[in-house]
């Protein structure tokens, strides 16, 4: 492998963690949002959140990305950029699954706390974002940090279907024209495995020290 193929499959290393950075960013958007819907007191919005959370966790993450890609173009618009119908793809499916990842992890938070509370005389919002958000964030996050090496896997579909260039993308590029496969697709998964390791490692750890503090 010469120095200009392995320059290659970095710049498909830094798509992968552009779209996974940009993915994780707006999907944690859109899922805090989703994931306040679950827990609402009013059942329209309720129903709502878990109507989209079962649509959108059932629904394959190669029919979002072909909806988002080529969905503009049939209704008379002008395409997307491979770049935005990516990362909106990603983000609708990670809002799914961290939302539901979240809504868990507020319902976890013992019942005391949000008596308690209550008895101070705060209302819903302000027991919510005060005192039990802040309790909930550290139970949700190893379970995010461990969502996040989901995404930078998801991240590869992003070539099936849009042809966004990625490290998966530009390893199967080099390989066309080479007739390498054991050696770009080999390096791409020491890259692959360069990126998700130290989240996983993390998300252990995390772990650990969660369940210690609760002991």
């Amino acid at each position: 492998m010469n120095h200009e193929q392995l320059m290659y499959l970095l710049e498909g290393a830094y798509g992968t963690l552009l779209l996974s950075v940009l993915t994780f960013i707006f999907g944690s958007m859109l899922g805090l949002v989703v994931a306040l819907m679950r827990v609402s007191d009013n059942a329209l919005v309720k129903n709502s959140a878990f109507t989209y959370i079962n649509i959108i966790q059932g629904t394959p993450l190669l029919v979002l990305m072909g909806v988002c890609f080529y969905g503009p173009s049939i209704m008379g618009y002008s395409s997307v950029p491979a770049l935005f119908a990516a990362v909106l793809a990603l983000t609708i499916q990670s809002a799914a699954f961290l939302g539901e990842i979240w809504r868990g992890c507020i319902e976890s938070v013992p019942r005391n706390q949000w008596e308690a509370a209550e008895c101070l005389g705060l209302n819903r919002v302000q027991r919510m974002f005060k005192v039990i958000l802040p309790q909930a964030l550290r139970i949700a996050t190893p379970p995010t940090v461990g969502f996040m090496v989901q995404i930078v896997k998801n991240t590869s579909f992003a070539s099936l279907v849009i042809g966004f260039a990625e490290l998966s993308y530009n390893a199967k590029i080099l390989n066309n024209a080479t007739f390498k496969p054991f050696l770009y697709f080999g390096v791409a998964a020491m890259l692959y495995f360069a990126i998700c390791y130290p989240l996983s490692w993390m998300s252990l750890r995390l772990e650990r020290r969660l369940t210690l503090a609760r002991s």
